[in-house]
């Protein structure tokens, strides 16, 4: 997957809404240049923890295995731990903030982060690695979905370069910890428990900057409790809506394509003849391909009416990809991945259909909540499957044969949610 940053279920994503006057602070007020600098410093060093518990789990699966005598079946569950994580603790991240503040919040995300990555390479049996890997996946899960909440709040004027710097980050993140784990691992010694444990270092460095923020419950731009638009929107029922439906859809069948590359795709290369170094840097490459990326498609499928034609081309790069993956692992692995790193930049079109798909601000967080939610939930089964398809078959044959089959209604829905409407027209509750 590209980097995932998930906006809040409360707020619209950045790209979709600007800030308005009351949301502005005055000047003079609020915390000082030093917290501000701290907070980008902060959001920086945050957005590089939010994938490297899992990638970096994905390049020494095999030795985890075997270090933890794992079925396939139960590294498959392993592998679908980070979606469940993302739907069940992402939707209590906006009622913490409003509570205790998202400065704090983040804060005790990174803590959980650094905890969970130092705790679980020493538990010694699947069980405890499952629950300290939740544990950080938690931190993870809160942390995505507030980074857009304190974006907003602390640079309402710059939400669309703070965004883009925080997704720079994010994807930064995600490729250096598939392409380092297995050298840094060498490095350390070859032991796979020296080699997880030390991204916790990353975690900790993270808690410095958030710390001294904790007092700053809201930042210097929080925005009203109730927006006028908001107000406007308490009739829109989103269920009603075909296009929330597809838009849901396509979000949990993109995202079980990318939960299944970041925990097996390493080892489909590897089972194939790549060398263990080898396949983690192809896992990063498949990773890295959406910094540049994440920045080309939304600018472009804005541009368009119908997003229809970036869904399939997207999805064609996928069934290419697996298709190579299907019949020639190895010698064309580089191709391969840099394929499915283009389809995997699905993510970042439906983030922008998310805001292209509805009028308003509310409309738009109503729609990122109930696509992202449902879409998570959707997407929990596929590593799992995939784990148990490659214990039972005794091969990677069945389970990149599902991996295509999956893309088709990928990108029949995707289609279907790119066509130009908005989900107020379809699901607005009559009036009374």
């Amino acid at each position: 997957m590209a980097s995932e940053e998930t906006p809040t279920p409360t707020m619209a994503p950045p790209t979709a809404a600007t800030p308005t006057p009351a949301a502005r602070p005055e000047k003079g007020a609020g915390p000082g240049v030093w917290a501000v600098r701290l907070v980008t410093v902060g959001i920086v060093l945050a957005a590089l923890n939010l994938r490297p518990a899992i990638t970096s789990l994905g390049a020494l699966l095999e030795e985890v295995r075997d270090g933890l005598g794992m079925s396939g079946t139960v590294a498959g569950l392993l592998t679908s731990v980070p979606p469940l994580c993302f739907a069940v603790f992402g939707v209590m991240a906006p009622r913490l903030a409003r509570r205790f503040g998202a400065s704090a919040v983040v804060c005790a995300g990174m803590v959980a982060i650094a905890a969970g990555l130092i705790i679980r390479p020493y538990t010694g049996n699947a069980v405890g690695f499952l629950v300290a890997s939740a544990l950080a996946l938690m931190g993870i899960a809160v942390s995505n979905v507030l980074m857009p909440v304190i974006v907003k709040r602390w640079f309402p004027d710059r939400v669309g370069s703070m965004t883009g710097l925080y997704s720079m980050a994010l994807a930064l993140g995600t490729s250096l910890a598939a392409a380092a784990t297995v050298p840094l691992t060498d490095a350390l010694g070859g032991n796979w428990q020296t080699g997880l444990v030390a991204w916790a270092v990353l975690g900790v460095a993270a808690v410095l900057p958030w710390a001294p923020l904790v007092r700053h419950k809201d930042g210097p731009a929080a925005a009203p409790a109730r927006t006028a638009d908001a107000a406007a929107d308490d009739g829109l029922r989103i269920t009603r809506s075909r296009t929330a439906w597809a838009l849901a859809v396509f979000f949990g069948l993109q995202a079980t394509a990318a939960y299944i590359t970041m925990g097996w795709m390493a080892q489909i290369f590897r089972d194939s003849g790549v060398s263990a170094s080898t396949a983690g840097v192809l896992l990063a490459v498949v990773m890295a391909m959406g910094v540049p990326l994440a920045f080309v498609i939304p600018r472009v499928a804005a541009r368009l009416t119908h997003q229809g034609p970036i869904v399939v081309t997207l999805g064609v790069c996928g069934l290419a990809g697996y298709a190579g993956l299907y019949f020639a692992p190895s010698s064309g692995a580089w191709a391969w991945a840099v394929l499915l790193g283009i389809s995997n930049c699905a993510f970042p079109l439906a983030l922008t259909m998310v805001g292209m798909r509805a009028r308003t601000g509310a409309g738009v967080a109503k729609l990122s909540a109930f696509a992202q939610s449902t879409g998570y939930l959707i997407s929990i089964p596929g590593p799992l499957l995939v784990g148990v398809l490659y214990q039972h078959s005794g091969g990677w044959g069945a389970p990149i044969a599902l991996m295509a089959a999956l893309m088709v209604p990928q990108i029949v829905v995707g289609c279907v949610a790119g066509r130009n409407r908005t989900v107020e027209d379809e699901a607005a509750a009559p009036a009374s």
